[in-house]
């Protein structure tokens, strides 16, 4: 049997410009997924996934040829287009007999922490195949999620000419034990909110160098304050990209410390400075992880 393990991810800095060459702070989180492979007599592709409760959540089989699922659900779908996006890259690593597989995920499914980027990184991995490659004809995205999932430090991601330049960085802020992250008790659909950012871009004119020069600061900063002098900065500036009011400003304008939008606004985690999570908790936000406990 082999196994295979991803990290999953939490983007700090430059969501949605990302895309487009931006210079990206993301860090890798202590839980991800596992995809335990192996060898078996019949002819066909047996897939088990398995919730952060060791819960079976969904399985399905694939034919060998086609890869065909056996229900029509979506998640088997788009299990069968992974599938053969993976034929098309290495057809050798299916020329065996049939396969297995159990996918174990660490964190609770609505999260998203990188369910599809940790498969991917996983599938890539057995199949000895580019990672960013099977990403592109499958989920598709700026790929920084598949950068978090093979290290294990923070990095600064950036693009250059759809080229993923991967850079290890030491970000451990001395105040860190004032971060943390609260859940929104909501999942955002990444591929829809990229879509919505391409449409706006559109009618932009694209300069990151403030966002850029904002990454570059978040690794330095020494001290509290400056630290959120310079994310309520880039949420202004992520705001007037994406046309969308900071979450600060629309939903926590009495909090008296910074919040700061994570990955694709709208769901999943946000940043909040001062720990005081009384005050969310009595919003109904239940979710609250110290930096430390969810990061690596």
């Amino acid at each position: 049997m082999q196994e295979f393990y991803s990290h999953g991810k939490l983007l700090i800095s430059s969501e949605y410009a990302v895309l487009d060459g931006a210079k990206a702070l993301a860090v890798p989180t202590k839980l991800g997924q596992s995809l335990k492979v192996k060898s078996i007599e019949q002819a066909e592709i047996r897939w088990k996934s398995f919730d952060h409760q060791n819960n079976l959540w969904f399985e399905t089989n694939l034919t060998i040829n086609n890869f065909n699922p056996s229900t029509n659900i979506e998640t088997a779908q788009r299990l069968a287009q992974i599938f053969r996006a993976i034929f098309e890259l290495n057809p050798k690593v299916f020329a065996s007999t049939g396969l297995e597989f159990s996918s174990h995920l660490e964190f609770p499914q609505n999260w998203g922490l990188g369910s599809s980027s940790t498969l991917i990184n996983n599938l890539a991995q057995w199949a000895k195949i580019d990672a960013f490659a099977l990403l592109k004809k499958t989920f598709g995205g700026s790929g920084y999620d598949i950068a978090c999932a093979q290290h294990a430090l923070p990095i600064v991601y950036q693009r250059q000419n759809s080229t993923p330049h991967i850079k290890i960085v030491d970000f451990d802020p001395p105040f860190k034990d004032q971060l943390f992250f609260v859940h929104r008790n909501q999942k955002q659909n990444s591929r829809e909110a990229i879509a919505r950012y391409n449409t706006l871009k559109t009618t932009q004119t694209l300069d990151f160098s403030e966002l850029n020069a904002l990454t570059d600061a978040l690794l330095v900063a020494t001290t509290l304050e400056e630290f959120e002098v310079l994310i309520s900065k880039h949420e202004t500036l992520v705001g007037e990209l994406i046309q969308h009011p900071p979450l600060k400003t629309s939903h926590f304008a009495d909090y008296p410390g910074a919040i700061k939008s994570l990955g694709a606004w709208g769901g999943d985690f946000f940043l909040a400075t001062r720990t005081n999570t009384q005050y969310f908790k009595d919003k109904g936000y239940n979710t609250i992880v110290p930096f430390n406990d969810m990061t690596v």
